[in-house]
């Protein structure tokens, strides 16, 4: 299905994700010489699904880099769980470039930085153009937070690499309880098991979705702890 738009429309492509998701959802393809395509089959397979359903004015793929970030000097252990990434999969992420200079789609990428940082600041600095519509397209699930009405949208996998959805601001509070801005909040009491982040001991996702419903932000919920235990107790917190 076509997904129509009066404005000018920018589809940022989250491409690690994108790859790695192809990587574990296809076979392990590969060329007569033995170099494996399975994952680079998948980007391919996306890219004509985007363009033949969104069909974009502009597109532009961001990519992580190897070394360590910003967010390894916060927190030492971030991302300390992870298993060493596949020799075949780290082929294919540097083989996918080639892929997208033949498409003409520039690569963004900045040391000490994840693409998530690079569609963030993509998005930051295009939230004044009224003509551009901006869906990132990822099989990440932290890129919700960057949703802003039907204005800024994420372009999501379900299963496999062709069973999409579409993520207005909309849809995020039908999924989550509550606005896409609440999401790096909500991370933060849950944790996030994929990035070795701890988040509040006995918190799971049911009391932290709970807590941001009736509070807001972490900072909102501080000030409703000063106040006392009785609304806590009332809410069955």
């Amino acid at each position: 299905m076509k997904i129509k738009t009066n404005k000018q429309r920018l589809v940022l492509l989250d491409a690690h994700a994108i790859i790695h998701r192809a990587y574990h959802a296809l076979p392990d393809f590969a060329t007569s010489t033995g170099e494996p395509t399975g994952a680079l089959f998948g980007v391919v397979t996306m890219l004509i699904k985007i363009i033949e359903e969104l069909e974009p004015n502009y597109i532009v793929a961001c990519f992580d880099l190897p070394d360590k970030t910003h967010r390894h000097e916060a927190y030492e252990d971030y991302k300390g769980t992870r298993k060493k990434v596949d020799e075949n999969l780290i082929l294919q992420l540097n083989r996918a470039k080639d892929i997208f200079t033949a498409w003409g789609i520039p690569i963004f990428s900045m040391p000490g930085f994840e693409a998530d940082d690079i569609l963030g600041t993509i998005v930051e600095l295009e939230k004044k153009n009224k003509n551009l519509e901006i869906i990132i397209a990822s099989g990440d699930m932290d890129t919700l937070q960057l949703v802003r009405d039907k204005e800024v949208q994420v372009y999501t996998l379900k299963k496999g690499i062709k069973d999409t959805i579409l993520y207005d601001e909309k849809g995020v509070v039908e999924r989550f309880g509550f606005k896409p801005l609440l999401l790096p909040d909500y991370k933060g009491l849950r944790g996030d098991p994929s990035d070795n982040i701890i988040g509040v001991k006995g918190i799971g996702e049911k009391t932290a979705t709970q807590l941001i419903v009736k509070y807001g932000t972490i900072e909102k919920i501080y000030k409703a702890l000063k106040k006392g235990k009785g609304e806590w107790e009332e809410a069955g917190i």
